[in-house]
């Protein structure tokens, strides 16, 4: 694996260098999604909005479901949402890493295609459908008198975060290339972990014996945070950092594996 790689700059320095070929390749795949759909790329916006609306009915009123320890403020629907918005993010990344490769084999076969920016497709569209969830978000905590002006850092936050999908997208991608099954398998490995990860309740909930594991999970880490931003509440900018840091190693060895791979790739596709 070349030290060269490693350094922070040469991993998005590499990205950056054809940042218009990726953005035509994430306009590609967005269009592609709701090509034929008869509202078309509307559903970028109506998909959140919908799902915010059954969120607010069901947990608001068939369930009335209160966030742990929780007395009064913002309803539970909107916080599970401001939860969902990160989580998802980070999720269709993952997901469809394993395919972001494989799935262009007369791309990975011409030398001089930059094969290392497809892993970076799939943050880019997640971001996109991201934009809109928070968007969303805005309005319905506008709209519920709930607004506080920390919402605003909200992507801001959600950096450690893409980087380490980032980073898993790299790696994934890699082995999706000789290994099928990873299609099968991190989808529901990423399932798995959205249980795991503060999504449906607060890590305060989590028992004491537990607590560890969501101290030192980055994805948990990014997710509070963001939940706090959006309340109102201090920001644990300490944990934050230290998620930060790991999630640029995290990307960085990501960025290093797939190179260290890229190789063979012509020859197993």
């Amino acid at each position: 694996m070349s030290f060269i790689a490693l350094h922070p700059l040469r991993t998005f320095s590499d990205t950056w260098r054809h940042r218009y070929l990726l953005a035509q390749l994430i306009k590609r795949d967005v269009l592609l999604r709701y090509r034929g759909a008869v509202f078309g790329v509307l559903w970028i916006f109506l998909s959140p909005l919908f799902m915010l609306a059954v969120f607010a009915f069901v947990f608001g009123n068939i369930f009335q479901s209160r966030w742990p320890e929780q007395t009064g403020g913002m309803p539970f629907w909107l916080l599970l949402y401001c939860g969902l918005i990160a989580f998802n993010i980070f999720a269709e990344t993952v997901s469809r890493a394993p395919t972001s490769v494989r799935g262009y084999p007369s791309f990975v076969k011409k030398i001089i295609f930059p094969v290392h920016i497809l892993p970076v497709v799939p943050v880019g569209v997640a971001l996109v459908h991201g934009t809109f969830n928070f968007l969303v978000l805005l309005a319905a905590l506008s709209w519920s008198g709930n607004f506080h002006a920390h919402a605003l850092l909200f992507p801001l936050l959600l950096l450690p975060l893409l980087l380490l999908a980032l980073g898993i997208s790299w790696f994934v991608a890699a082995w999706g290339v000789y290994i099928k099954d990873m299609t099968q398998i991190v989808p529901m490995l990423v399932q798995m972990l959205m249980f795991v990860s503060p999504v449906f309740y607060p890590a305060s909930a989590v028992p004491a014996a537990l607590r560890p594991f969501y101290d030192y999970n980055p994805l948990g880490t990014v997710i509070e945070s963001t939940r706090s931003a959006v309340t109102g509440q201090s920001i644990d900018w300490r944990a934050w950092g230290v998620a930060l840091g790991f999630c640029m190693a995290a990307c960085m060895l990501g960025y290093a594996f797939f190179q260290h791979s890229r190789d063979e790739f012509a020859d197993a596709l």
